[in-house]
C-alpha cells in the first residue's frame, strides 16, 4: 500500500539520523526509496552502505541492484556474476540473484542470456514464479510443453505463496494465449488480478474524484492568473497517457534523435504532487491540487529549476530529455505551472486494445488500476475526459499521437513529433529499432524490431470476457479519437 511505503520512509529516514551507523536500517531504507522510485537517493544511500565495508557481499549486491535501474548495467552484471561464479554456495547466489541478473541483460538486449539467468532462477526454486513471468514478460519467449506443465502443475497443487501464484497465473495467460487457448488465458489473467486486487485498496470511484478535481481547480481563469510563473527550461519532453498505449514506442523514437535524451518513467511530478497533497491522515480530504492556488509565482519556478537539477543524473548531455511516466496526465497543470516551455505528449491507443494490455500486465508496481476490467476501463473514460479539460484550458499544449497512426503511418508520424518538439527531422528516428540504448519497460523487446503490428488486434480474441470492460470504458469507447 502506498501510504505505507510513505510513512516507512519517514520513519526509516528518522531512525538514520539517530543511527546513522545502523546499516539493517538503511538496508531497509533503500528498499523503501527503491519501491518510491527515488532511484538518485536509493543509489546514494547503496553507495554508503558499499563504502563502509567494500567486502561486504550483501552491501555488494544492494549497490549492484540500484546500479541497475539507473542504467549502470555492466557494473552490475559483474558484481552479480562475481557472486554467482565465487559465492555460488551462499545465500546470496539465490534464485532471486538469477532473475535480477537476467533483467539487467535484458535491459541490455542480451536476450539469449536473460532467457538462461531466469531459468536457472526455476531450477534452483522450482515454484519461483518470478522466473516464469519474467519468461512470458520477454513477450517473444515461447514457453515449452514442460514448462507448461510444471507450471500447471504448480497452480493446481495450490500449497504456494500468493505472490507466486499470482506471477504464475500470468505467465500461464501468456503461454496459453501464445498457444491460442483464450478462454483458458482469460481464466489466468483474471484469477492473477484477482490475487492483485486483494492486495490493495485502490478505489476507481475515490480516483475518478480525485481526477474531477483537477478539471475543477485548474480552469482557464486559474492558468491566466498564472501565466509563465515556472522556470524557463525547455529540456523536458513528458510522454503521458496509460501503459501499454505505445510511450515506449514514442520514447525510443524520440530518443533515437541526437539532441534527446531518454531516462527513465521518472517519480519526480508524482513525488511534488504527493508533497503538495502532504495530508495528515490518508483518510482527510486530498489537499492536492487545491495547494497549487496557495504558491507565490516564484515558488513555481524555484520547484521546475528543481526538477531539472534532481533529474540531471538520469541524463546525459543531450539538450532535451524524456520522462515517459504514463500517469503524469493527471498533473498537466502542475507541469504547465513549474515547467512551462516543456513539451507533452499524448501517447493514445485505442481503449480496448490499451485496457486489455495492461489487464493482462503484471507490472511491477504503480499501476493498481489495471486490476480488474471494470477499474482500468473507468480510468480510461477518466483519462479521457481529464485530457479533454487540458485541451480546454490550454489549448495547443499537448500533442496527442495515436498509435495507430504510428503504425500506419511512422515517418508522417516522426514529422509531426519533430515538429511539434522543435527538432529537425532524423533518419534515425524512423529507424528507431537500429538503437542500441537499455530500455527498461514491458516493450523493451518489441521496440528492438521495427514497427509492431501484431498488438493492434489481439483483444478482439479476448471479446467473449469484456464485456465488463466496454460498459465500464462508455463513450470513451468512440470518443477516444477527438
Amino acid at each position: 500500500d502506498q501510504g505505507m511505503v510513505d510513512d516507512a520512509e519517514f520513519i526509516l529516514e528518522s531512525a538514520l539520523e539517530f543511527e546513522p551507523a545502523n546499516d539493517r536500517v538503511r538496508l531497509s531504507y533503500i528498499d523503501v526509496l527503491h519501491k518510491r522510485q527515488k532511484y538518485d537517493k536509493s543509489l546514494a544511500q547503496a553507495e554508503t552502505l558499499h563504502q563502509s565495508d567494500p567486502n561486504n557481499q550483501t552491501y555488494r549486491l544492494a549497490h549492484a541492484n540500484q546500479l541497475v535501474v539507473l542504467g549502470y548495467h555492466e557494473k552490475a552484471l559483474a558484481v552479480y556474476d562475481d557472486i554467482l561464479q565465487n559465492d555460488s554456495g551462499s545465500a546470496l547466489a539465490s534464485p532471486r540473484l538469477w532473475v535480477s541478473r537476467g533483467h539487467a541483460l535484458k535491459t541490455h538486449g542480451r536476450v539469449a542470456e536473460a532467457i538462461e539467468s531466469y531459468q536457472r532462477g526455476y531450477e534452483l526454486r522450482p515454484n519461483f514464479g518470478d522466473a516464469y513471468w519474467s519468461l512470458a514478460n520477454l513477450k517473444t519467449y515461447e514457453f515449452s510443453k514442460d514448462e507448461l506443465a510444471q507450471m500447471n502443475r504448480l497452480v493446481e497443487a495450490g500449497d504456494i505463496e500468493e505472490e507466486d501464484l499470482a506471477h504464475l497465473h500470468f505467465a500461464l495467460g501468456k503461454a496459453l494465449e501464445d498457444r491460442e487457448r483464450f478462454e483458458e488465458s482469460f481464466n489466468h489473467y483474471e484469477e492473477g488480478n484477482k490475487i492483485r486486487r486483494r492486495q490493495t485498496r485502490y478505489d476507481a470511484a475515490s480516483m475518478s474524484a480525485r481526477l474531477k478535481l483537477h478539471r475543477w481547480v485548474c480552469n482557464e481563469a486559474f492558468f491566466s492568473e498564472r501565466v509563465d510563473v515556472g522556470c524557463e527550461a525547455a529540456d523536458p519532453i513528458f510522454i503521458v497517457g496509460l501503459p501499454r498505449a505505445g510511450s515506449t514506442l514514442l520514447e525510443q523514437i524520440l530518443a533515437s534523435h541526437s539532441q534527446v535524451d531518454g531516462t527513465l518513467e521518472l517519480h519526480h511530478i508524482s513525488s511534488i504532487a504527493q508533497k503538495l497533497d502532504s495530508r495528515r491522515r490518508r483518510q482527510d480530504a486530498p489537499r492536492y491540487p487545491g495547494t497549487l492556488g496557495q504558491l507565490k509565482h516564484e515558488t513555481f519556478r524555484n520547484i521546475g529549476e528543481r526538477f531539472i537539477a534532481e533529474t540531471q543524473v538520469h541524463r546525459g548531455s543531450a539538450p532535451f530529455f524524456i520522462d515517459k511516466m504514463p500517469n503524469n496526465f493527471r498533473h498537466i497543470g502542475l507541469i504547465h505551472l513549474i515547467l512551462p516551455h516543456a513539451k507533452i505528449i499524448d501517447a493514445r491507443r485505442d481503449p480496448m486494445s490499451c485496457c486489455f494490455s495492461g489487464f493482462k500486465q503484471l507490472f511491477a508496481s504503480g499501476q493498481e488500476f489495471t486490476y480488474g476490467l471494470h477499474e482500468i476501463g473507468t480510468y480510461y473514460q477518466d483519462y479521457i475526459e481529464l485530457m479533454k479539460h487540458w485541451d480546454g484550458v490550454l489549448p495547443g499544449k499537448v500533442l496527442r499521437v495515436h498509435y495507430d497512426d504510428v503504425v500506419n503511418d511512422l515517418e508522417g508520424e516522426v514529422r509531426r513529433i519533430l515538429h511539434y518538439c522543435d527538432l529537425p527531422f532524423e533518419a534515425s528516428c524512423v529507424e528507431f529499432h537500429r538503437n542500441e540504448r537499455a530500455v527498461r519497460t514491458p516493450s523493451s523487446e518489441q521496440v528492438r524490431q521495427p514497427i509492431y503490428r501484431q498488438a493492434l488486434e489481439q483483444w478482439m480474441h479476448f471479446e467473449p470476457w469484456l464485456s465488463p470492460l466496454k460498459e465500464a470504458l462508455g463513450p470513451a469507447m468512440w470518443s477516444y479519437r477527438n
